[in-house]
């Protein structure tokens, strides 16, 4: 056998190999890698790189080599499940940093931070001010985690008890000038919805980019040609104007009638629909 074709069939074979050892190794970023893992990923791709190019040596004895380096993090992950003792000595602990907005110096030195490593950490969390933090906390992968003071916290609206739509998951209907059937009828619409939204935007499908429908039926389009200006959607700001033109309506009835029970079913009618608006402002105005 050619010497090529060795190295190619031995390369292939290292590679295969190498993906079913990292499936059972299981998914995990980088950062998130202890220091075994990393060691173990190091030396299974030295070890599969001398497979492919070493064509004196058997590959079973390489095979027999990565299979133990990659049991050795499958092993040391099930042990450190079982142990808090053998988990924190492997995988470390966290260390704070900030607590009560006073900088722990001590614990600086033995993470081996300068003052300038820890400010580009707050930085990388949009914190500019240490005097805003009330505490930190550097995680066993690295990460810095950040506890604002609480009057650097951002309003939340339940604090200022506001009533807010639900989250809502937007489904791409139009993808390079394509419709895209399944996230469509996910969404409840069909082909000639979007072709009627399309037309009241004045854009044609093949000059859409993306377009992206939520819940409440808003199309969000965005177009290949930057130049042109889609009009924002106005269902939702209409219908809204709608429920409040009724309900001055009612109130108008209320005010122009002379009969003393029409008005008195003026007003309530008002009053309820006043609370309906209030309910449905939130997802009808964003």
């Amino acid at each position: 056998m050619p010497d090529w074709l060795n190295i190619l069939l031995r390369s292939v074979g290292a590679l295969a190999y190498l993906f079913i050892l990292t499936k059972i190794i299981g998914k995990r970023q980088i950062k998130q890698l202890t220091l075994i893992e990393y060691i173990v990923g190091i030396t299974i791709g030295s070890i599969a790189a001398f497979m492919a190019t070493e064509m004196d040596g058997p590959i079973v004895h390489s095979l027999i080599a990565m299979g133990v380096f990659a049991i050795v993090p499958v092993l040391m992950e099930w042990l450190t499940l079982k142990s808090k003792v053998l988990r924190d000595f492997f995988e470390g602990k966290s260390t704070v940093l900030i607590k009560e907005g006073k900088i722990l110096e001590d614990n600086l030195k033995k993470e081996r931070l300068t003052a300038e490593d820890l400010l580009e950490q707050l930085r990388i969390k949009n914190v500019f001010r240490v005097a805003d933090v009330e505490f930190a906390l550097m995680e066993t992968n690295g990460e810095l985690s950040v506890l604002l003071k609480s009057e650097n916290q951002p309003v939340t609206p339940q604090q200022l008890e506001m009533t807010v739509p639900p989250a809502e998951e937007g489904q791409v209907v139009i993808m390079d000038g394509v419709i895209m059937d399944e996230p469509l009828a996910t969404a409840g619409y069909n082909r000639r919805w979007v072709r009627t939204q399309l037309q009241k935007a004045g854009v044609a499908l093949e000059n859409v980019f993306l377009g992206q429908v939520d819940k409440g039926g808003e199309l969000y389009l965005d177009l290949y040609d930057d130049k042109i200006q889609v009009p924002a959607p106005q269902a939702m700001k209409l219908t809204f104007a709608t429920l409040k033109k009724c309900q001055a309506d009612l109130e108008l009835f209320a005010l122009g009638t002379k009969s003393e029970e029409a008005k008195q079913t003026y007003q309530r009618d008002a009053e309820q629909l006043q609370q309906v608006i209030d309910q449905v402002k939130p997802f009808l105005i964003r």
